[in-house]
């Protein structure tokens, strides 16, 4: 238990050092200074200076992604794109690392987001599949335009998201003041391209090769409930892995 807590405490100094100081100027002497502990068990716990920053973004990728599960465990309407995209964007407001990574922060990050592709291109890549797999499931589910082609929706899901991300940092003289409002922006957005309205709701087709399996549900809700329940182990998955690479960062 020692250990664990130490090595959070020297997570959070390096965090409040990246985003105070930058990835330059922050040094393992300082991080040690901060979190209270020598120099060398800092080395104890990672093995490098970019190993201990890349798990600091990690582990903010994580907190969201926690985040998100709370979410859908807890409403089953957050696993439709709008109101998952909508969560997303409000951590990202909320947590200034991934607002940092988002929006490409050269003066924060430095190199280190070009060494992050590199180290995470596996979940990455992982991430991509869970993607394509959610937007499947609601397809089949009912909930989703199925006149797009798969992978054009997902383009459109990552590029609309990631242009109000970037929009915090190119547009902020010209955004609507309450982070809410453009929250619901983003999700209405969403809404209107590329989910189907509950009003209009259909179950799967039944013809449909794809969809034979898929349950059919009476109504919007109940699709969003049996939804929810292939979705959220696929979004565990994705924390597993995130682990699975905070693990692989410390030193064994």
């Amino acid at each position: 238990m020692e250990r664990a807590e130490r090595g959070e405490r020297i997570l959070q100094a390096a965090e409040e050092l990246l985003l105070a100081w930058g990835y330059r100027r922050v040094t393992i002497d300082e991080i040690a200074r901060r979190a209270k502990v020598g120099k060398g068990t800092v080395y104890l716990h990672w093995k490098t200076k970019d190993s201990l920053l890349l798990a600091v973004v990690l582990q903010a990728k994580m907190r969201s992604l926690q985040q998100q599960l709370g979410r859908m465990r807890a409403d089953a309407r957050a696993v439709l794109p709008s109101r998952m995209m909508r969560g997303y964007y409000q951590d990202f407001l909320e947590e200034p690392v991934l607002r940092a990574l988002y929006t490409d922060d050269v003066d924060i990050l430095g190199r280190l987001n070009d060494a992050a592709k590199k180290e995470f291109a596996e979940i990455i890549a992982f991430n991509d599949e869970v993607l394509v797999r959610y937007l499947e499931v609601l397809r089949a589910h009912g909930l989703l335009r199925t006149d797009l082609d798969l992978r054009h929706q997902q383009y459109m899901l990552l590029a609309t998201t990631g242009g109000f991300f970037m929009a915090e940092a190119m547009l902020y003289d010209r955004a609507p003041d309450a982070p809410e409002v453009r929250g619901e922006l983003l999700a209405t957005t969403i809404r209107s391209t590329l989910e189907i309205p509950p009003e209009a709701f259909r179950t799967p087709d039944a013809g449909a090769a794809a969809d034979a399996d898929a349950p059919r549900c009476a109504t919007a809700d109940e699709a969003m409930a049996a939804a929810a329940r292939e979705i959220i182990p696929l979004y565990e998955q994705v924390v597993e892995r995130s682990v699975q690479e905070m693990r692989r960062q410390l030193r064994d």
